[in-house]
């Protein structure tokens, strides 16, 4: 059905496509540090060693539809563990706007990256539109995640899924129609890889409704953003943490 849709649609699709790259809302990357500490408002007798936060991804990530870090998605996460654990949390944010999975790992070489325990993966929009295969997809990932458990400790993931692309106000029918198409089947990919793999995990977005996104009516806004990290967060304290012990010093 994909297949004969962009078949039979091809020019259209291809002459939407350009006049949205054309005329689409360019907003900046959310301002403030990559990285930083959040500490737990009730700080313990015992301060326990920090939990390594990383956060690899696209411009969503980085935090375009909101004015600063504290309003996006690394930052937040971070506050929201060290609300739920007590404990103080290291985090670290790696994204730029446009990148898709396999420019990503080219940013990582960019990028000097700390040691982390968790990471948080936001990939996927910038393949729907470069047209990325699922195949590929996943493989570009699974090299992303190896790359990072050999490099920076990394232990436990949480990809972020797909959103509801068939929504997105901003691409006119039938683009609309074959971006979010074609977001579906690299979801269902990411899914599958995730169910086979046990330190990996799948945070869904198809929760996100356009009324509630930014300004250029493509990104998150305020709101989705911070249930974006809630949900983040309590997918690593719950599948996670909660069983784990905790190292603490003096």
């Amino acid at each position: 059905m994909l297949i004969l849709g962009k078949l039979l649609l091809g020019p259209l699709l291809l002459t939407q496509a350009k006049r949205l790259r054309q005329t689409a809302l360019r907003l900046p990357e959310a301002a403030g540090p990559r990285s930083g500490m959040e500490f737990p408002a009730l700080q313990p007798r015992l301060v326990a060693e920090p939990l390594r936060v990383l956060v690899v991804g696209d411009s969503s990530a980085a935090g375009v539809g909101v004015e600063h870090q504290e309003q996006a998605l690394a930052q937040p996460l971070a506050r929201q563990l060290a609300a739920r654990t007590g404990h103080p949390v290291a985090w670290q944010l790696v994204a730029q706007s446009g990148v898709n999975s396999l420019e990503a790992l080219d940013l990582l070489t960019r990028h000097e990256i700390g040691p982390a325990t968790v990471l948080v993966v936001a990939l996927g929009v910038n393949d729907v539109t470069s047209q990325m295969s699922p195949q590929r997809y996943v493989a570009n990932l699974r090299l992303l995640c190896e790359r990072l458990m050999a490099q920076a400790g990394v232990e436990h993931i949480v990809f972020s899924g797909l959103p509801p692309m068939h929504l997105l106000p901003v691409a006119p029918q039938p683009l609309r129609w074959y971006l979010g198409r074609y977001a579906r089947k690299l979801d269902r990919a990411l899914r599958d890889w995730i169910d086979a793999e046990a330190a990996l995990r799948y945070c869904s977005l198809q929760w996100a409704l356009p009324h509630e996104m930014a300004i250029d009516r493509f990104h998150p806004g305020h709101g989705q953003y911070a249930q974006w990290a809630r949900m983040s967060a309590e997918i690593i304290e719950s599948e996670f943490l909660r069983h784990q012990p905790v190292t603490e010093s003096v």
